[in-house]
């Protein structure tokens, strides 16, 4: 079974699209879509009815971004880098290629 490349609350940057270079992080993540949703990126506005519970009006709201368009953020190299597998403490675990820190 191969390692997940992304995970929820991980720090990403867009490589693709309108907010490439932009970095966030991770909330959540479909991996059976491809599918992730990035605090603060890929925002659109969505009309909202009226409600007992809400306002209504304009909604800016985070849509998916597929993983593909997604690197893990490197903060000491300050920039998106690959991953490997390697072991830590007997468990599976995820390796930054660029600085080799162990996530």
């Amino acid at each position: 079974m191969s390692i997940a490349r992304i995970k929820k609350n991980d720090t990403v940057i867009v490589t693709h699209g309108n907010d490439a270079g932009r970095t966030g992080t991770v909330k959540s993540v479909n991996p059976k879509k491809g599918t992730a949703i990035v605090e603060g990126l890929n925002k659109h506005k969505k009309a909202m009815r009226r409600t007992q519970q809400s306002a209504g009006g304009l909604v800016e709201i985070e849509l998916p971004i597929r993983l593909c368009k997604l690197m893990p953020y490197d903060a000491d190299a300050k920039k998106g880098t690959r991953v490997s597998a390697a072991e830590k403490d007997g468990k599976k675990a995820r390796k930054l290629k660029a600085s080799g820190k162990v996530i």
